[in-house]
Parts: C-alpha cells; structure tokens; sequence
C-alpha cells in the first residue's frame, strides 16, 4: 500500500478516512486528558504526555478494530492489541522527544509574545498544546502506515 492507492482505491481510501475519524476522536481524548493532567492535576506536559497518549491508544485500537478494520478478524484480538500497542509505544517514543523538545521553544516564542487577551490560555498552554499538536501529526503517519501493514495485515487491498 503506497499513498497512491490511498487516493485511487476506494476501499484504502475509506480505511485512511476512518482511520483519520478515528484519530480525532483519539485526538479529543489525548488532548482532553493532557489538559486535565496538566491544567488540575500540575503534571509536567511530558509525564501528561505518556498517561494521555496510553488513554488514546485504548480508544483507538477499539474503534479501529471493529470500525476501520472490521474485516481483520483472522489475528485473535489479543495479538492485534500487542501489536497495536507495540506500534503505539514506539509512537510514543518519537513523539515524547518531540514534546520535550518544542514545549521549551513554544514557551518562549508564546512568552515573548503574549498577545493573548484571554487568560486561560497562557505561554504554557498554548507551547504544551502546539508541541502536543506537532507530535500528534507525525505519530498519525507512522501509526497509519505500521497498522496497515503489520497490525491489520490480514485484510486484503
């Protein structure tokens, strides 16, 4: 499966569209359970980071087993679990470096300029959700791609 047959084969087209709904939703809950954990609770954005992303990984291994890859049903749920979570860890291993490494830059780029009339949304705020927004983005494509290829490789094209 090449980006090419995302855009020409239907069926790959439909996976990739729900697949990106599902990320979303994913999305809602990471970004939902960042904020708590950082905003009411006072963890650090990267520890956050870690206890968000393993509640999305629970929400979007389960939407995308029985909704985006409803046909992958010859591996026994307990394999693709693993191996989703195996795709998801070493998503989380680009991604948390990725974190640690904008949060500090977003910060001072946000504190340098705060234009913001609105005080909820603080230089820590906005640098700890546009980190997590970049990460996001790049773990999408590597969660995607592995998926599809290792995790729910028992559908055809």
């Amino acid at each position: 499966m090449t980006l090419t047959s995302i855009v020409t084969n239907p069926r790959e087209r439909t996976r990739f569209l729900r697949f990106a709904a599902v990320g979303i939703i994913g999305a809602v809950v990471d970004f939902g359970t960042f904020n708590l954990l950082t905003t009411f609770v006072g963890m650090t954005a990267v520890l956050a980071s870690v206890f968000s992303f393993l509640a999305a990984i629970i929400s979007n291994f389960t939407w995308n087993r029985y909704w985006t890859y409803p046909d992958s049903r010859t591996k026994p749920i307990g394999r693709q679990l693993i191996q989703f979570s195996i795709v998801s860890i070493v998503g989380l291993m680009i991604r948390t470096p990725i974190i640690a490494f904008l949060e500090p830059l977003f910060t001072r780029i946000f504190t340098d300029f705060s234009f913001l009339p609105i005080s909820f949304f603080t230089a820590e705020f906005m640098a700890d959700n546009l980190a997590l927004a970049a990460a996001v983005i790049v773990v999408m494509f590597w969660n995607f791609f592995i998926n599809r290829y290792w995790t729910y490789s028992d559908i055809g094209d």
